[in-house]
């Protein structure tokens, strides 16, 4: 089996739309799964989930992105004064106007902190200093620092711990459609060789009819036998003829969805070719032991791994709202070099000589009166918490019983096979002896057809049974989490 490397990167397999249609050869059960794994829309659509949640991660990463920014900004007022011109008697005004500059990288650290780099200059003038230029630099840094709500990694962490947890969640989706996949693709082709040998025991069925029919035409002719046994034989081969047009149609029918599972063609040409497949080989007989497999089904199966999952993501989510129960007390800082002078270059060139320290430092603190909001939050948290845990006993006992369930139902399909076999050896042997009877004048062509009747009931359910057994042992596979594994089918969902 070929190794799925990536949903979206196309996989390249020796087999076209199908193997069949060229060259005459039939399709293995490997080569249909392969196919399912490169065209399959299920899987396509559940890869782009997976891709989604990646790019959640991509996003919740962004918020340690460092910002640039930068602002210019021209003001300009015309302010009244309280004391009046003596000459026109209007009130006296001032007037200035200013350019601001303004340049700064911040952004968020992983412990909580919040930062930012930069440097500004201030062009101030008007009446108050004739409007002289007047150029006011600043350099430096400053920064807030949470002490309670929102410190340290946990919750600053939060959102991107829970984008990762919805990542790996989606993998194990995307592993689950997978296997979902491939178990279908199993049972269709099991469905498809059953509708085969369906439709092989109808003709025969049909051409033992027309054979006896014939018999009887014959003794007819010589007078050894009733019209009314021809006529009843007519009926016979008329009544099987449309067993062999019901088979024909469920034949078509699981052609058509063993097609849908393997192919992404989308035409109705789809409809309208035939798909040949090998009989597949005997299943060797398999003793399980369903008690021993509940754990390895515990650590392989996908459901279960995100059911673990789905509660790690609650714990985080409850451990950030009890953090933002807390009040907001910030540490504040400031730091850097102050430069003013009439030219700016002159302002800037004492800043970068550093001849003018600044600083600043202080405590900001923030209280709810309520704390309602929170209250509701934390609340909720808690209990999707609780939820998120009973949900995983709950996938535990359901582990339990389907596992059992399949377990249970290889061993009826091994004995069905037993039995049918069995059946379907005495319906042929006293099918074989009526016939032998009815030509020495013995029996009867009632009791021959009777006999042909059940003989193809008896294969019908041996050949059942058997796939059955095969769909059986694919289903606990995929109930045990081993589908992947057994068949080596590497997925890397896409990033």
């Amino acid at each position: 089996m070929s190794k799925l490397r990536s949903l979206l990167s196309v996989l390249v397999f020796a087999p076209a739309a199908f193997a069949a249609d060229p060259t005459g050869e039939p399709l293995s059960l490997s080569q249909a799964i392969e196919q399912a794994l490169a065209k399959n829309f299920a899987i396509k659509v559940e890869g782009y989930d997976a891709a989604i949640a990646a790019a959640r991660v991509t996003e919740s990463l962004g918020k340690f992105d460092p910002v640039l920014s930068g602002s210019y900004t021209n003001a300009a007022n015309r302010n009244p004064l309280l004391t009046f011109d003596t000459t026109t008697g209007l009130r006296n005004t001032t007037s200035d106007e200013s350019d601001s500059y303004d340049v700064g990288v911040g952004g968020l650290l992983p412990w909580g902190m919040t930062y930012r780099l930069g440097a500004s200059t201030t062009n101030a003038r008007g009446t108050f200093n004739a409007y002289t230029d007047n150029f006011d630099s600043f350099a430096g840094v400053s920064g807030t620092q949470p002490l309670l709500r929102d410190f340290g990694f946990g919750p600053t962490m939060a959102s991107i711990r829970i984008a990762r947890t919805n990542r790996a969640i989606s993998d194990w989706q995307f592993k689950q459609a997978v296997i979902d996949t491939i178990t279908r693709v199993t049972f269709a082709y099991h469905d498809l060789n059953f509708a085969h040998a369906y439709l092989r025991s109808a003709t025969r069925s049909r051409d033992l009819a027309a054979g006896l029919l014939d018999e009887n035409e014959k003794r007819f002719k010589v007078g050894s036998m009733s019209e009314y046994d021809v006529t009843s034989a007519k009926a016979r081969v008329a009544s099987r003829e449309e067993n062999v047009l019901s088979a024909e149609r469920q034949v078509r029918d699981a052609e058509n969805f063993l097609k849908q599972l393997i192919t992404d063609d989308k035409t109705p040409a789809l409809l309208d070719r035939r798909l040949a497949i090998d009989p597949p080989p005997p299943a060797p007989i398999v003793l399980v032991d369903p008690a021993t497999d509940f754990r390895t089904a515990l650590e392989k199966r996908p459901d279960y791994q995100q059911a673990k999952l789905a509660l790690q993501r609650s714990d985080l989510n409850a451990r950030l709202q009890r953090n933002q129960l807390l009040p907001r007390l910030d540490l504040v800082g400031s730091y850097g070099h102050n430069g003013l002078d009439e030219d700016r270059g002159a302002s800037r060139r004492q800043v970068q000589d550093k001849d003018y320290r600044s600083y600043s430092w202080g405590v900001v603190m923030s209280v709810p009166l309520t704390f309602t909001t929170e209250r509701g939050r934390y609340r909720a948290a808690k209990l999707a918490q609780r939820q998120s845990a009973t949900q995983l006993e709950q996938v535990e006992q359901a582990i339990v019983v389907s596992v059992g369930n399949a377990a249970g139902q290889i061993e009826t399909a091994q004995k069905r096979i037993q039995a049918n076999r069995r059946a379907r050896e005495h319906a042929q042997a006293t099918l074989d002896a009526e016939v032998k009877r009815l030509r020495v004048g013995q029996s009867s062509t009632f009791f021959v057809a009777q006999q042909q009747e059940l003989l193809s009931i008896a294969e019908v359910r041996e050949a059942a049974a058997m796939s059955d057994y095969h769909k059986a042992l694919a289903e606990y596979d995929r109930q045990l989490g081993l589908t992947l594994e057994k068949l080596n089918v590497t997925v890397e969902p896409p990033k």
